[in-house]
């Protein structure tokens, strides 16, 4: 497994990290029980796995916390995550100490290393920034939170329309985006200023329906033809992503997740793609994926030139 100095934190996080959220919430939404979740979270930290995110929305942080037990505190990096509002607007500083206090009890630690403001909105930005950020930094300054982080909504901000205002500030550590090779548009957007920056990256939604399922792919590439988004000269309607499975070349993607993972652990500015799991099977997949070399200089082109000016699906 190879390892990345996550930004200025100076932590050294595994290219691929675990996710709790997602589709299966570590398999709790998909019937299994917690100690399911809690082997597939440990055969992760097995395969060096050392990055684990939740959030206090997913329901999957006792599960965390369970999971890192036996294991050496300082070799695991737990990010989790505050949703900043609710029905009646922004949160305060107190109920944000309250739900990191809160979140500390359900993973059994009692310091988080990246606390994460949850899928803020572009018109909650200032406000959030302004009123919360400096309870974040307190919280830092008592040993709770070794680095303040901020997520986007990306389902409803795939353009990264709140991530262009927080990149230019200078209070974040680590940001959690979405980028994938159907949407590509972090890279000038978000994550050119974050290198400059040395904000830390994690990748979200690499793979999401649409690269499970071929019908939904075909759908969704119709729409982006429809649009003007994607030139229909130059991609087969019927398997538009065909072109990176060839069984006789080793260096071709075995799978549409494979060449996924492989292409956004290769982008420049992404330090972690998180992959979500409830399956042995797929995780050892996951692992396999983000360990094979590079997708071949063409394939990677064809990717950019084909989906490069995307900004309107998230893929899921």
């Amino acid at each position: 497994m190879e390892y990345r100095t996550l930004g200025r934190t100076g932590l050294q996080a595994s290219v691929l990290g675990i996710g709790g959220g997602g589709l299966s919430r570590l398999g709790q939404s998909t019937g299994y029980d917690s100690a399911h979740s809690v082997a597939i979270v440990r055969q992760a930290i097995e395969h060096g796995v050392n990055l684990i995110d939740s959030s206090e929305v997913y329901g999957t942080e006792p599960i965390v916390g369970e999971a890192i037990g036996g294991f050496e505190r300082d070799r695991i990096i737990i990010s989790t995550k505050k949703t900043p509002r609710d029905d009646n607007g922004v949160i305060g500083a107190t109920r944000l100490i309250e739900g990191l206090e809160a979140s500390l009890e359900r993973l059994q630690t009692e310091r988080v290393d990246i606390y994460h403001l949850h899928g803020v909105r572009t018109d909650d930005y200032e406000q959030v920034r302004d009123e919360l950020v400096p309870t974040l930094e307190r919280l830092r300054s008592d040993g709770k939170i070794a680095a303040l982080g901020i997520t986007e909504p990306f389902n409803s901000d795939p353009a990264h329309r709140m991530l262009e205002l927080a990149v230019a500030d200078d209070c974040w550590e680590v940001m959690m985006v979405g980028f994938n090779i159907l949407n590509q548009s972090a890279r000038t957007r978000v994550l050119a200023a974050a290198r400059e920056k040395g904000i830390g990256i994690l990748d979200m939604f690499a793979v999401r329906n649409d690269l499970h399922q071929p019908e939904k792919l075909k759908e969704t590439v119709a729409k982006l033809i429809e649009r003007g988004e994607v030139d229909a000269r130059k991609i087969d309607r019927d398997d538009p992503l065909g072109f990176l499975l060839r069984p006789d070349d080793p260096q071709a993607a075995v799978s549409l997740p494979d060449a996924a993972y492989r292409f956004c652990r290769d982008e420049p500015g992404i330090d972690v793609v998180l992959c979500g799991t409830s399956s042995p099977e797929h995780l050892r997949e996951n692992v396999a994926s983000i360990e094979r070399p590079p997708l071949a200089d063409s394939d990677r082109s064809k990717l950019v030139e084909l989906f490069g000016s995307v900004d309107s699906v998230s893929g899921q």
